[in-house]
């Protein structure tokens, strides 16, 4: 096992030899903070299966036409953090590079966009992009 939670981090991770392991971090890849193992450290398995359940009902729960999402991943901040452009002309990024959320993408039928979804213990984000992430616009953004 690779992780606290039983996920497979590493095997997908371009970053994994700066990463340390979640194991040998003791749930502070990057130096950061990771959900999964959080809530492992909490409460065991059950929390953590509890928590991510939880998670799935409230991103369903949103009223956001098309959006359904059965399963949520790991997924680094470095990732899933991109820059959203403010009417003022600033860009801002809403998590934090070095930690690890849960997420997933989730395909916009009849179009080309996406909704990125990424929470952890604090916020929920819900944001539509185009491929690769391109002119990526928050939809909702809110403290848990």
């Amino acid at each position: 096992m690779l992780s606290l939670c039983g996920a497979d981090c590493c095997r997908e991770c371009s970053r994994k030899e700066d990463c340390g392991g979640c194991v040998k971090t003791d749930g502070h890849p990057f130096k950061g903070r990771c959900i999964a193992a959080e809530y492992v450290k909490q409460g065991g398995m059950e929390t953590f299966l509890r928590k991510k359940e939880t998670l799935i009902k409230e991103f369903n729960s949103l009223g956001i036409p098309h959006l359904h999402v059965d399963d949520l991943e790991l997924l680094n901040g470095f990732f899933i953090n991109l820059e959203y452009p403010f009417p003022n002309g600033q860009s801002v990024k809403l998590f934090e590079d070095n930690n690890v959320y849960f997420g997933n993408q989730i395909e916009i039928p009849g179009n080309d966009r996406c909704y990125g979804l990424a929470a952890d213990d604090r916020y929920l984000l819900v944001c539509e992009y185009g491929c690769e992430g391109a002119d990526p616009q928050i939809v909702i953004y809110k403290r848990r």
